[in-house]
C-alpha cells in the first residue's frame, strides 16, 4: 500500500478525528458514529461511501450505508490517497478505542527527580505560578512550541514537554504510583472500626478530607486509618476514585512551609524528672512573666526555661535555672516568692506541666522579651521568642 501508513489507533485519532457523524452498516447492522471535528471526506473502499460532516459549517449529513461481511477489508482513503487498512473492523469497537484514546490523550505525568516549575506563560522568563513535583500528574489543556499547559489540582500553567510525560508512558505512570481515594463529601463522616452503624468509631473525617479506600462492598468503604490501621465508612457519603498526586500553588507551598516549622516549634523536646515543687516554682514564674498572657504566651515561657534545663550551658535543674543571677528578675525580687506563697494559677500550673513533660511551641528557644523590642524570633502574644 501506498503513502503514510497509520496505525489502527492513529487512524481513530487522525481520520476520524475525534468521533464521526457518519454510518456504517456491519454485517446488516446499522451503528452510528458520531463526529464533531471532522473536515475531510473519506473514502470507504469496501463498497461503501462515507462523507463526513464538518464541525465548521457543514450541516448537511451525506452516508451511503453498505453491508461490510466481518472479515471484509476497509481501506481509508484521503483525496484519493490510500492511507491504511484495517481488517475485521469492530463498529462498536472503532467507537471505544476512539473513546479511549481521546482520554488517554488529556493525561500528563512529571518526569522529573524532584520537581519542575509551572510557570503562567510558555517561556523560560515567566512568573512561576508553583512546581509539579516527583509522581505528580495533570489533565493538559493545550500545547504550543514545545510547551504543555495543564491543571494539575489547584494549580494551572505551562510546563516545558522535555519534564513530562505523555500518552502510554503518563499511563503506566499514572497507575503505577496512583492510588485509590476516598473523599468526604459531607461535613462530618464518622470512621468507624466495623462495617456497621452500631460499630464503635476511629475518627471523624471532615467535608473534602481525603483517605486511601481499600475496598467497596456492601454499601461501606474500607479505608487507612493509619499504617497499621483500617476502618469503615458509608459509601453514600463519599467519592471513591483512582488518584495521582498534584502539583502546588506557590501560596500552597509556603502554606506547608509554615505549617512545617510551626510542627517544628511543636516537638515535644523529651520529659524531664522533677519534684512536686519544681512544678510549683515553674508555675509561678510563668504566673510573674505571662500571667497575663493566652495559655501559648505560658507554655512558651515554661518551655525556655526547660529548654535551658536540657541544654547543657545553664545549669541542670528547674531551680538552677530560674534562680541563677541576672537571669528572671522576679525570681530575686520576691515576686516568685509571693505567688508560690499564695498558690499559682490553674493554668500556669498546667503550663508549667506541660513544659515538664516535653511540650513546647518555640522550639529549642532559651531566650524571651518584649515583643516590643523589635528582636527577631517567634512572637507569641507580647514577647518575643529565641
Amino acid at each position: 500500500m501506498g503513502g503514510f501508513m497509520f496505525s489502527r489507533k492513529e487512524i481513530l485519532k487522525k481520520s476520524l478525528a475525534g468521533l464521526m457523524a457518519a454510518a456504517i452498516v456491519l454485517t446488516g447492522v446499522q451503528t452510528p458514529v458520531q463526529a464533531d471535528n471532522l473536515q475531510d471526506e473519506i473514502t470507504l473502499h469496501a463498497g461503501a461511501t462515507a462523507v463526513m460532516n464538518s464541525a465548521y459549517g457543514d450541516t448537511e449529513q451525506k452516508t451511503d450505508n453498505t453491508d461490510l461481511q466481518a472479515g471484509a477489508a476497509l481501506y481509508l482513503e484521503k483525496d484519493g490517497e490510500e492511507l491504511a487498512e484495517v481488517t475485521e473492523v469492530d463498529a462498536g469497537t472503532v467507537i471505544e478505542e476512539a473513546a479511549e484514546e481521546e482520554k488517554a490523550s488529556d493525561v500528563v505525568m512529571a518526569n522529573v527527580n524532584d520537581a519542575v516549575n509551572v510557570r503562567v506563560e510558555p517561556n523560560e522568563e515567566a512568573e512561576v505560578a508553583g512546581k509539579l513535583y516527583k509522581n505528580c500528574g495533570g489533565t493538559i489543556l493545550e500545547q504550543a512550541d514545545g510547551w504543555t499547559k495543564l491543571t494539575s489540582g489547584e494549580l494551572t500553567g505551562w510546563t516545558k514537554d522535555e519534564f513530562l510525560l505523555f500518552g502510554d508512558e503518563a499511563e503506566a505512570m499514572q497507575q503505577e504510583v496512583g492510588s485509590l481515594k476516598a473523599t468526604v463529601k459531607t461535613d462530618a463522616l464518622r470512621v468507624r472500626k466495623e462495617a456497621s452503624e452500631d460499630a464503635g468509631i476511629y475518627t471523624v473525617l471532615a467535608l473534602g478530607e481525603s483517605v486511601t479506600a481499600v475496598e467497596e462492598a456492601d454499601g461501606w468503604v474500607t479505608v487507612q486509618v493509619d499504617k497499621d490501621t483500617q476502618g469503615y465508612v458509608s459509601a453514600d457519603y463519599v467519592d471513591v476514585a483512582f488518584t495521582v498526586e498534584t502539583g502546588k500553588t506557590n501560596e500552597q507551598i509556603e502554606a506547608e512551609k509554615k505549617e512545617e516549622e510551626k510542627k517544628k516549634l511543636s516537638e515535644n523536646r523529651g520529659a524531664v524528672s522533677c519534684e512536686t515543687s519544681d512544678v510549683t516554682l515553674l508555675a509561678a514564674l510563668i504566673q510573674c512573666e505571662a500571667g497575663r498572657e493566652p495559655y501559648e504566651g505560658k507554655l512558651a515561657v515554661g518551655a525556655v526555661v526547660m529548654n535551658r534545663v536540657r541544654s547543657g550551658s545553664y545549669p541542670g535543674s528547674i531551680s538552677g535555672v530560674i534562680n541563677a543571677p541576672s537571669q528572671f528578675p522576679p525570681a530575686t525580687n520576691g515576686k516568685v516568692a509571693a505567688v508560690i506563697a499564695s498558690g499559682p494559677s490553674a493554668s500556669c500550673i498546667e503550663a508549667a506541666q506541660a513544659a515538664i513533660d516535653g511540650a513546647t511551641n518555640v522550639g529549642g528557644a532559651t531566650h524571651f522579651k518584649a515583643a516590643s523590642s523589635g528582636a527577631a524570633g517567634v512572637v507569641i502574644g507580647n514577647h518575643v521568642f529565641w
